[in-house]
């Protein structure tokens, strides 16, 4: 156990360190024992972090990091002095280590080949022609109030020819009031339903004629105009990288079985039957 603990530890090192040279982005942050430790080697033990964690600026971080990758160090070098390298649970755990570093490196280098700007283009290309790329935005102003009665008033006054703005800076409850109501552009969902519902299917320039009731109070709605939108390449570019890399990992992974002779057995060890296969689906 003592074995595999240690072997985990400074293995979060090993990932970037052995395969990162020092450079001008890559520079040395500590040093233990006249031992450097590299900013990959920070990196590596952000990368570690819950994804919570590692949402947080790096400068704030730092100072944690660095002390956590200093003990990682101090434990590597303790560990390397130690007898442990005959153990056999450790020379497992560094072949299981080794062998994961050799597999990631080697899906990280073929996505970052086959990810090619000709590529994420042509996908993008693609994406316009599908249904739904496209979506219609609505820009609407609103006045927020308390009761049914008083957005009835309000709907009243501006039916007499009242100035929406003007009546949304001075009676709307809702934080866009000093803006004279004003919401932007939002997407259907962006709402909540029933104030989406009734944007979206309203005229241009129309106000609603009656309160729109949401769990936030009674609106009064007028809609400022209706656009179809079309989202950017940049927008959808880390969802294409997504794609087109799970594309060029199951492609790869499918070669490699079409070439390989794979015999499979069950838990214990035992051949299993030709009726196992067919309910397995299991290759031959």
């Amino acid at each position: 156990m003592l074995a595999k603990s240690l072997a985990a530890a400074f293995g979060l090192l090993a990932v970037s360190t052995a395969a990162l040279a020092q450079d001008a982005d890559n520079p040395v942050v500590a040093t233990v024992d006249g031992t450097e430790i590299l900013r990959s080697d920070v990196d590596a033990v952000l990368r570690s972090l819950p994804d919570q964690m590692r949402q947080a600026p790096i400068e704030q971080l730092y100072p944690m990091l660095l002390d956590r990758t200093i003990d990682f160090k101090l434990l590597e070098v303790e560990a390397e002095k130690s007898d442990l390298g005959d153990d056999p649970d450790l020379q497992a755990a560094l072949a299981q280590a080794r062998a994961a570093v050799l597999r990631d490196f080697m899906l990280r280098k073929k996505v970052e080949e086959g990810s090619t700007d000709d590529r994420l283009q042509a996908r993008y290309e693609e994406m316009k022609q599908d249904e739904g790329f496209s979506f219609e935005e609505v820009h609407a102003r609103h006045i927020l109030l308390a009761s049914e009665e008083d957005a009835k008033a309000v709907i009243v006054e501006l039916e007499g020819g009242a100035d929406f703005e003007e009546l949304a800076k001075e009676k709307s409850t809702g934080p866009s009031a000093p803006n004279g109501g004003d919401l932007g552009y939002f997407k259907k969902g962006a709402m909540v339903p029933e104030f989406g519902d009734a944007a979206f299917s309203m005229d241009v320039g129309s106000t609603s004629p009656e309160p729109v009731q949401t769990q936030f109070g009674f609106h009064v709605i007028k809609v400022e105009d209706k656009r179809t939108t079309e989202p950017s390449f940049e927008e959808t570019e880390p969802q294409i990288r997504q794609e087109v890399a799970r594309e060029i990992v199951t492609a790869l992974v499918e070669g490699l079985r079409e070439g390989a002779t794979i015999e499979r057995f069950n838990l214990d060890g035992s051949p299993i039957t030709d009726e196992q296969e067919g309910e397995g689906g299991n290759d031959g």
